[in-house]
């Protein structure tokens, strides 16, 4: 395919540097998506993520997700020729609570296209509605926007200034935003569907933040508003599957998204054949295929509890403190302090680390200009 349609059938979204059109390829008859950089020359992030995504293609498949099939630059432009698996972009029907029934139909649709995801061994980390095409009827969904996709099981996010972290703040993971202490791997996704389906219960997102450090925080140390306290109508189980699914820790929430695709196409068994949802267990079919140890830290109580008082001591006097953490090598001497992430968000407040390293012990202050640059990285991301 290197002719491509000048003339879009239909504009579906707009997304910051990157514009989704359905046209035609002239050699073609069928319809195809585009994906296409208004900025000539397209900036290195926004073509990093358009080559990212064409390099899914083998992985992807048109019953569960829009696969590409070209990346073409014509006219100054670059072009990531996507299948038209058809539907429609899902935050053009949200902005109010969508009726039960087709919540639930989305909702199922959105997890069987992540359980089809995660068999693969990807994770989305993007998930959000304007990734999403469904068809409103059916609730069949697919999904898009692969730009920052990862194909490894788990992915340790390192922090950076909320202004320049990868992926969209408001359906990010806890994990995602580099606080928590915790690693990335598919429940990430399945917390950032749980967003998508409270949105779409009750027409509003959990957590409203006026900039990206306010985000970090709502997700690292907020508690949503349960759905069913929110907004009337909306039952209690559906409520319970949504607050699980955005559970802070992963080993709280939905392990697959084969158990959350259950547990919503219960609640819609209910719905259309009692005319009411009933309580039931969650989660009775939500066992993992992999083994996933628990990142929680053992033992370490007593120590993480005194880092944390010096911490909040400062706060409150305003007075320096010294804290050291001594033992050998391998011992969880980092896991520790970086425990002290969690806490530093509340008060808006700036972590750096730097680490000894005995290959660098030639380098003067290397483990000081380490930590500082993390500083100066988070600064210069503000405006």
């Amino acid at each position: 395919m290197t002719e491509l349609s000048t003339s879009a059938l239909e504009t579906l979204r707009r997304d910051g540097e990157l514009v989704l059109y359905r046209s035609r390829i002239e050699s073609h008859k069928s319809r195809f998506l585009l994906v296409e950089s208004v900025t000539d020359p397209p900036s290195p992030c926004s073509l990093k993520r358009l080559e990212h995504e064409y390099s899914l293609s083998g992985e992807l498949d048109l019953g569960w997700a829009a696969r590409p099939v070209a990346l073409e630059r014509k006219q100054g432009r670059t072009t990531l020729v996507l299948e038209d698996p058809g539907g429609v972009p899902l935050d053009g029907l949200l902005g109010r609570p969508l009726e039960l029934t087709q919540a639930l139909r989305i909702g199922i649709g959105i997890a069987a296209a992540l359980r089809e995801l995660h068999d693969r061994d990807i994770i989305h980390m993007d998930l959000k509605p304007a990734n999403i095409l469904v068809e409103p009827e059916t609730g069949k969904a697919w999904l898009m926007g692969f730009g920052i996709a990862s194909r490894l099981r788990r992915e340790l996010q390192s922090m950076s200034a909320p202004e320049l972290m990868a992926g969209t703040l408001a359906y990010m993971a806890p994990e995602q935003t580099g606080r928590m202490n915790r690693s990335i791997d598919s429940r990430s996704d399945l917390c950032s569907s749980g967003v998508v389906l409270y949105e779409m219960v009750t027409g509003s997102l959990p957590f409203v933040a006026s900039d990206a450090l306010e985000w970090v925080h709502c997700h690292v140390a907020r508690q949503p508003v349960p759905p069913d306290e929110r907004a009337k109508g909306i039952p209690r189980s559906v409520s319970a599957i949504v607050m699980r699914l955005l559970a802070k820790t992963a080993e709280e929430r939905y392990q697959t998204a084969a158990s959350v695709e259950a547990d919503l196409r219960r609640c819609l068994h209910d719905l259309e054949s009692l005319g009411r949802i009933r309580l039931f267990p969650l989660g009775r079919h939500d066992a993992s295929d992999r083994l996933r140890i628990p990142e929680k830290l053992y033992g370490r109580e007593r120590e993480i509890q005194r880092l944390l008082e010096a911490f909040e001591r400062v706060v409150a006097t305003s007075r320096f403190e010294l804290a050291l953490v001594a033992g050998y090598s391998g011992v969880g001497k980092s896991a520790v302090v970086n425990e002290l992430q969690k806490a530093i968000v509340l008060p808006r407040g700036f972590f750096i680390a730097g680490k000894f390293d005995k290959h660098k012990s030639d380098i003067p202050y290397s483990t000081l200009a380490q930590a500082f640059q993390i500083l100066i990285r988070q600064i210069l991301g503000k405006s």
